[in-house]
C-alpha cells in the first residue's frame, strides 16, 4: 500500500471501508456514492491543485497543512483551510460508520460517556442537541483530551477541531448534502438514523490512541 498518496501531496480519495449501498436503510446509497465521489473528491482535487502550485507545502500532512493554514497568506491559507479540512473531516466521518453497528459504546468510552452525561441517552441528547444547533452547514464532534474527559464541540463549514490539546473520537457531517436525498430538510431524523450506524469500536480505538496522537508533532 502506497501509504504517502493517501498521507501527503498527491493526495488520492481514500477507498471506503464498505459499499455505498452498506449503510442502508439509515443514509441511503445514493447519497453515499455523491458524497464520497462527488463532494469529497471535490476536496482532494481542489487541495492538490492548491499544492501543485506550493512545492514547499507538498511534504506536509494533512494534519500539518490544517494546522498551519492560519499562518499562510490569503487566498493561500483559505484554500487549504477549507479543502485539507474538507478532505479531514469526510474521511473521519466515513471511517467512523458501519451496518450493523452496535446500539451503544462499551468498555473505556462508554465508562467516560457515563462519567460525563450521566448516561448514554443523556449523551445521545446532548450530541444530537449540538448537531442541530449548527447552523447553515458543518459538523459536531466528540472530542477527548488527554486525560479522557470528553467534550462535544462544533465547527463551521469545513473548519476542524485540531489543537487545544483536543483529540477527535467521532464526528457527524451536517451538511444537506449528507442527508437531503433521504431526509429532505429533516435533518433530525438523519441524526438518529447516524445513530444507528456509528462505529464505536472505531470510537474506541480512538479514544484509547489520544495519548499517542498527543505525542504527535505537527
Amino acid at each position: 500500500m502506497n501509504h504517502r498518496r493517501s498521507d501527503c501531496y498527491e493526495f488520492e480519495n481514500t477507498p471506503l471501508p464498505y459499499a455505498f449501498n452498506s449503510l442502508e436503510p439509515y443514509i441511503d446509497a445514493k447519497t453515499m456514492e455523491l458524497h464520497y465521489n462527488r463532494h469529497l473528491q471535490a476536496y482532494v482535487d481542489n487541495l492538490n491543485a492548491a499544492l501543485s502550485k506550493n512545492p514547499g507545502l507538498q511534504k506536509a500532512s494533512l494534519e500539518q497543512l490544517i494546522m498551519m493554514a492560519c499562518r499562510l497568506p490569503n487566498p493561500l491559507g483559505t484554500q487549504i483551510r477549507n479543502n485539507a479540512g474538507g478532505v479531514y473531516n469526510h474521511r473521519f466521518y466515513f471511517a467512523g460508520l458501519r451496518n450493523p453497528a452496535h446500539a451503544q459504546p462499551s468498555g473505556c468510552l462508554e465508562k467516560a460517556i457515563e462519567g460525563t452525561y450521566g448516561s448514554f441517552e443523556k449523551f445521545r441528547e446532548a450530541f444530537k442537541a449540538a448537531a442541530m444547533s449548527v447552523f447553515g452547514s458543518g459538523y459536531a464532534w466528540l472530542m477527548s483530551d488527554l486525560n479522557g474527559r470528553l467534550r462535544i464541540v462544533t465547527t463551521a463549514n469545513q473548519d476542524t477541531p485540531l489543537g487545544n490539546c483536543l483529540y477527535p473520537i467521532l464526528n457527524i457531517d451536517v451538511w444537506e448534502h449528507a442527508y437531503y436525498l433521504k431526509h429532505y430538510n429533516k435533518r433530525g431524523d438523519y441524526i438518529d438514523s447516524w445513530f444507528r450506524v456509528v462505529n464505536w469500536d472505531w470510537a474506541e480505538r480512538n479514544y484509547l490512541e489520544r495519548g499517542k496522537k498527543g505525542g504527535e508533532k505537527t
